[in-house]
């Protein structure tokens, strides 16, 4: 649901009823994750999608009998082999879709409205859902702040409240969206409880340390990535927004010194473009040492071992070297900006979902990973 809260919070702002239909959890391949959400209004208009296609007639006739009857419902949507056509996922998974009415007398309508508004400014926030559980509870909604306090309630039920706000304030940490199991008395007692829990945190950033052609497209595709993208250069003839229309911030000052005044977290990726070892010994010297999800550094095999050798000199254990991929991004035999762009992009999301990089075309191995990057995730460099 808060993948499309933009235009959810401007619906609740005009006074629209209707309903969303949200991914609670998929089995095998399906081709969208947990929490993306298709919703529907009075009128009809649909905006977002719960699976790429497969089963949006079929959920966005959901969406306008809950507008009508007022009743929440969990369907499940799985492949059929007797007819791939039908209504199921040919692409072999199964989902389960929670269907929710936020109508303007609701009970829960102030909560998600309040979640929406939030998601759609940027902030973060979590909602907490009941998926599972006693049918009167089901699509009963918590919102969750990162301060821990929360609005709403899961059916007077103070305790599960608090337990759930706490759980949920672990999800809102790891910017993670899934679901929970809990008691119905916020413990292990009482009639079982799953929840899906909703995650909206501000975009991850990307800083890439370098103003060169090769950085202007990287700022595109991490754009394209959903990323808040920094272009960091000490030197001003390089770093100025005519170079860089694209980019949400750009910094003059030595690289270094602005990683060290700046805050990062483990979804952060730096790019180090500069190849030049007075940027780049002293930046990769404090980045190795960051749990950040990524540390790139642009450069020829000969300049990466180079590049070693002096982070040696400096101070950084082997240890640390061993978080360092090089060179940076996959083996797309790229040469135009443009392909070294989207060597390095395809790295970030493959080091983020825990992919191979190998070629799908004979593997056995999964199409899509759940597994998000570890926070000390590896290092990398590019020829």
């Amino acid at each position: 649901m808060l993948d499309i809260a933009e235009e959810l919070d401007r619906w609740v702002e005009q006074g629209r009823d209707f309903a969303v239909a949200t991914v609670v959890a998929v089995d095998g391949s399906a081709p969208r994750p947990p929490g993306a959400a298709l919703a529907v209004d009075a009128d009809g208009t649909a905006v977002g999608s719960v699976s790429g296609g497969c089963v949006e007639g079929a959920v966005y006739e959901l969406c306008r009998q809950a507008l009508q009857d007022g009743h929440t419902v969990l369907e499940r949507f799985g492949y059929s082999d007797e007819d791939a056509f039908a209504v199921g996922l040919t692409c072999g998974g199964v989902v389960h879709i929670l269907v929710t009415p936020v109508r303007a007398h609701d009970p829960d309508r102030p909560v998600l409205a309040a979640a929406l508004s939030a998601a759609a400014r940027g902030g973060a926030v979590a909602v907490a859902r009941i998926v599972g559980g006693p049918a009167e509870l089901t699509g009963r909604a918590l919102l969750v702040h990162p301060d821990g306090s929360h609005q709403g309630g899961l059916g007077a039920r103070p305790e599960l409240d608090r337990t759930v706000a706490a759980e949920a304030g672990a999800f809102l940490e790891a910017g993670r969206t899934g679901t929970l199991e809990t008691g119905e008395r916020g413990s292990r007692c009482g009639a079982p409880l799953t929840l899906l829990v909703e995650s909206s945190v501000p975009a991850p950033r990307m800083i890439v340390f370098g103003a060169i052609d090769f950085a202007s497209a990287l700022v595109r595709a991490g754009k394209f990535l959903g990323y808040h993208v920094t272009v960091c250069d000490a030197r001003p003839v390089f770093a100025t927004g005519t170079r860089f229309p694209d980019a949400d911030e750009i910094v003059v000052e030595w690289p270094h010194e602005y990683l060290a005044r700046t805050a990062v977290d483990a979804r952060t990726v730096l790019c180090v473009l500069t190849h030049d070892p007075k940027f780049d010994v002293p930046l990769l010297r404090l980045a190795l040492r960051l749990p950040v999800a990524y540390v790139g550094a642009m450069g020829s095999r000969r300049t990466h071992l180079d590049r070693e050798a002096r982070l040696r000199e400096a101070g950084v254990s082997d240890l640390e070297l061993t978080r360092l991929r090089s060179p940076i991004g996959l083996d797309l035999g790229a040469r135009t900006p443009e392909e070294t762009a989207l060597s390095i992009a395809a790295e970030i999301v493959a080091t983020r979902r825990g992919g191979t990089g190998t070629s799908l075309t004979g593997a056995r191995a999964p199409i899509h990973h759940d597994g998000p990057s570890s926070p000390a995730g590896r290092v990398g460099s590019v020829a």
